[in-house]
């Protein structure tokens, strides 16, 4: 695999007052590109991830980059929207042109703003990254998508409450150790696992602390090839990067079999030339702690379930 990150930056997550998506943008830009140590006269593509879906007003957004500086002005820059996995498939553009030969440095940033967005406004925003014809008047909104996943699937295999909020807590508490987290507060497994007028139910068995919360912030990478990383002061470089797509009506898939995920994570895993057992860690999208749970069995963290309830 062409590429190593070799700069990094991001902001604070939360409700950041103050902030818009262009001076996020900007932040996170400049402190990638001086934590490389190089400047921004050197970079040669720019990629940005922004969902937005209406959260912002100011589209073509890929532009904003720009503002961090003059001498980006004129650089090749696009924005690319993957609903959930924005970020990422940002990233993966950003390794195509490596790979490709067409850009040594590559400036890669991604960035949201939610909470200046009213309620119900946010709910519909974030249901267009579902199959709007058949699932926008699902009751719940988004989370209400993610509330049905974990109806059905208690359903077909028995009530997870307690695996749930063994997710929720153990997701709580590594926030704690991390000054950027939106949340930093060990709430435990008890607060977790019951109903409670700070925890009650969001969408179907979800509640709370099951739910991701809306947010504000910026991440920033910069890319280069082996070759150029090799004379910075530091690189992490990718063993594999994956991508596959999944049909996006719910109805055209088993929705509680991650099928897309576990493509995608046996292909990376199998062109990384490792196994499971080589693994020091995982760190997985966690929107809703039902998503992370299926995602454990996708990628065969957990063993898959072969015994439904029986009714």
């Amino acid at each position: 695999m062409t590429g190593c990150i070799v700069g990094w930056a991001h902001t604070p997550f939360g409700r950041l007052d103050g902030e818009t998506v262009e001076s996020l943008v900007v932040k996170a830009a400049n402190g990638a590109l001086a934590d490389a140590g190089i400047e921004a006269k050197d970079v040669d593509e720019i990629v940005l991830g922004h969902f937005n879906a209406g959260f912002s007003p100011q589209d073509f957004t890929a532009s904003l980059v720009l503002q961090a500086s003059p001498d980006l002005r004129f650089k090749r820059a696009l924005r690319v929207e993957n609903a959930c996995a924005t970020g990422s498939a940002a990233v993966h553009i950003g390794l195509k042109s490596l790979a490709a030969k067409s850009a040594r440095i590559v400036l890669v940033v991604g960035v949201e703003q939610m909470t200046t967005t009213p309620g119900p406004e946010i709910g519909k925003n974030l249901l267009k990254a579902s199959y709007v014809r058949e699932e926008a008047d699902i009751e719940g909104g988004f989370a209400g998508i993610f509330g049905k996943i974990a109806g059905l699937y208690f359903q077909r295999w028995g009530d997870q409450s307690d695996a749930l909020a063994m997710i929720a807590a153990k997701n709580h508490k590594n926030g704690v150790g991390n000054p950027y987290a939106q949340l930093r507060k060990d709430l435990g497994f008890e607060f977790c696992r019951n109903v409670s007028e700070k925890n009650p139910f969001v969408a179907g068995p979800l509640k709370r602390t099951d739910c991701s919360l809306v947010s504000d912030g910026a991440a920033a990478l910069v890319l280069t090839d082996t070759s150029t990383a090799l004379k910075m002061r530091r690189a992490v470089a990718f063993r594999a990067n994956e991508h596959v797509q999944d049909f996006l009506p719910m109805s055209k898939r088993d929705i509680l079999s991650f099928e897309g995920c576990e493509q995608a994570w046996n292909q990376a895993l199998k062109k990384a030339g490792v196994t499971l057992d080589d693994l020091s860690f995982v760190e997985t999208h966690d929107c809703f702690t039902i998503a992370e749970l299926i995602e454990y069995e996708a990628m065969e963290l957990a063993p898959p379930r072969s015994a439904p309830v029986e009714a």
